[in-house]
């Protein structure tokens, strides 16, 4: 019962990294998108363009380590 419930909690918070990542992964597109399209960038959208970069692959990272499969 006990290794149950530890895999039924498993399975709920990876299928949670797998909705944060793509909410990271639609933002950094985002950020990415109005980067390249700006004349001249100012240094925020650098810098928030470089953090959503960063937060998305630091969840890639983490769901390879705990070895997530995307379901499509």
């Amino acid at each position: 019962m006990l290794f149950h419930r530890k895999g039924w909690l498993r399975k709920e918070y990876d299928q949670k990294l797998i909705t944060h990542m793509e909410q990271l992964k639609i933002n950094w597109m985002n950020q990415k998108s109005l980067l390249e399209k700006s004349m001249d960038p100012s240094d925020r959208v650098i810098i928030h363009t470089k953090i959503a970069e960063a937060k998305y692959f630091y969840l890639f990272k983490e769901a390879k380590h705990r070895n997530v499969k995307i379901n499509r």
